[in-house]
């Protein structure tokens, strides 16, 4: 397995590129999010690497952090996902914001990013739970603490649940006191919008 490539930059040309390594030249595709922060041509470049063997071919994809890497990676577990989706949304949305996406259970933000339809986004939202937030601990934590409290994660899960879209979700659980368990949550926030 190719795990890391460290070398010269030769060509861009979105989302391929290729790197030479003394003479020898790599072809990589990259997400969006890797090929904006490359350098210049000719300047010296690493990446962190995922390689496919299948029956056409070997394939060598390239990303600018392990927690790319490592999304990518979650993401090609995930029933119906291959390669070119992995990359389409990581080039559509930051790990951070996959993270946070993910906890949130928001499939609208999903669903923005080209060849993601309704199902797919359901399926990445149902299989990706758990398994992103253990494969990204870092991550994970700092959406969690950007989140107002895991009580609260829960509410706009049970919001969603009873068929309420994200923006009314979010927009109920902003306006709850703080502390506010999970039950009492749920009722007040259902107040808000019976009201609304």
């Amino acid at each position: 397995m190719i795990g890391r490539i460290t070398g010269r930059l030769a060509e861009k040309n979105p989302p391929q590129i290729l790197v030479d390594v003394n003479g020898v030249g790599y072809e990589l595709e990259v997400p969006m999010s890797t090929f904006y922060g490359l350098p210049a041509l000719g300047q010296n470049v690493s990446l962190a690497t995922h390689m496919a063997v299948r029956e056409d071919g070997h394939f060598l994809y390239g990303f600018a952090t392990e927690d790319e890497r490592a999304a990518f990676r979650q993401l090609l577990k995930v029933a119906g996902i291959g390669a070119r989706t992995a990359l389409a949304v990581l080039s559509g949305l930051s790990v951070h914001d996959l993270a946070q996406a993910i906890a949130l259970q928001e499939s609208g933000r999903l669903v923005k990013i080209p060849g993601i339809g309704k199902k797919t986004a359901e399926r990445l939202l149902l299989e990706l739970r758990d398994k992103l937030a253990k494969a990204l601990p870092a991550v994970a934590g700092s959406v969690t603490a950007n989140l107002p409290g895991d009580d609260r994660a829960d509410i706009v899960n049970a919001l969603l649940a009873l068929g309420y879209n994200e923006k009314e979700a979010l927009g109920a659980v902003k306006t709850l006191p703080e502390g506010v368990g999970v039950s009492d949550g749920i009722r007040q926030a259902l107040k808000g919008l019976s009201k609304a």
